[in-house]
């Protein structure tokens, strides 16, 4: 079984691709260079040459504030890709996996969002993401995946828990992160297992909510990252998101509810936390030899 892993040089893509040569599958990776999604023909014509059996799309404009501004720029990459994916997996048979976000919901709850419940984004990159399950589910749903994340992290790119990881090794000031926006901090190695495992034990197709279990706001997950590189958890001071105002509105209550796997006869992904403490010696070393 091959697989094509579209957002290669990302987070997700590295993780995806390290796990399928992991388990001797063979894997065809194509970053932006190699492949330009917002273009149909060059989509069609790359799977058509290539013909992989599973398509997995982690590639996505992901700079949130930016695309307050630049909204045409990431609808293109996040929805219009997503639909000549879509498209060009149908023309082929290929299964097709979209990676989305929390971002769809709007973050007015006291509970964690179901698959089912409405998507109400408030951001135009939630809006963009949308758009590209929309059209996921108009073209191919007899043969797609939607997986939601979230809050991912690992010791590759430049992410939330490197750069506090940074702070806490390379400094001794205060650090102040906000306490009233609650998600799933969610390890990118235990995502692509879980699309990897999806795929291949052949559950059923639609929507499901790949994030770690447990719930925590940015500075509840800062303290844990503080714990674990050993450094002085009291310098890590809770402020209102209200003191950093940003252009885009982020979702005050991400946390997604995970009833689908085990439904469909998969287990839910492992708590953050354990998750976390095994992550942490390689993001340490990372943030090290990168200085």
């Amino acid at each position: 079984m091959s697989w094509l892993v579209v957002g290669a040089s990302g987070q997700l893509g590295m993780a995806l691709e390290k796990v399928l040569t992991q388990k001797r599958l063979t894997v065809i990776s194509a970053g932006s260079k190699e492949l330009d999604i917002t273009h149909a023909e060059a989509v069609n014509t790359f799977i058509q040459r290539h013909n992989p059996r599973v398509i997995v799309n982690a590639a996505a404009w992901t700079d949130v504030d930016s695309a307050e501004e630049n909204f045409e720029a990431a609808y293109a990459v996040n929805a219009l890709g997503a639909r000549n994916l879509a498209l060009a997996s149908k023309n082929v048979g290929s299964t097709f996996v979209q990676v989305s976000t929390d971002y769809v919901f709007s973050g007015q709850s006291l509970t964690p969002w179901k698959v089912s419940n409405e998507r109400d984004p408030v951001s135009a990159y939630g809006r963009s993401k949308s758009a590209g399950e929309n059209f996921v589910s108009e073209v191919y749903p007899e043969n797609s995946y939607i997986v939601r994340t979230a809050w991912l992290y690992s010791a590759t790119r430049k992410n939330f828990a490197k750069t506090m990881v940074r702070l806490a090794l390379l400094g001794d000031n205060q650090v102040r992160v906000v306490n009233d926006q609650i998600g799933q901090p969610t390890f990118v190695g235990d995502l692509a297992d879980q699309i990897i495992n999806m795929v291949t034990t052949e559950i059923a197709f639609g929507c499901y909510h790949g994030t770690n279990t447990g719930q925590a706001s940015w500075f509840e997950f800062t303290q844990e990252i503080f714990r674990l590189a050993g450094a002085d958890v009291s310098r890590v001071i809770p402020v209102s998101s209200s003191e950093y105002p940003r252009p885009a509105k982020r979702p005050a209550y991400s946390v997604l509810n995970h009833d689908d796997w085990k439904l469909n006869g998969l287990e839910s992904m492992r708590n953050w936390k354990i998750s976390l403490a095994e992550a942490m010696p390689a993001i340490i070393t990372a943030v090290k030899l990168e200085g």
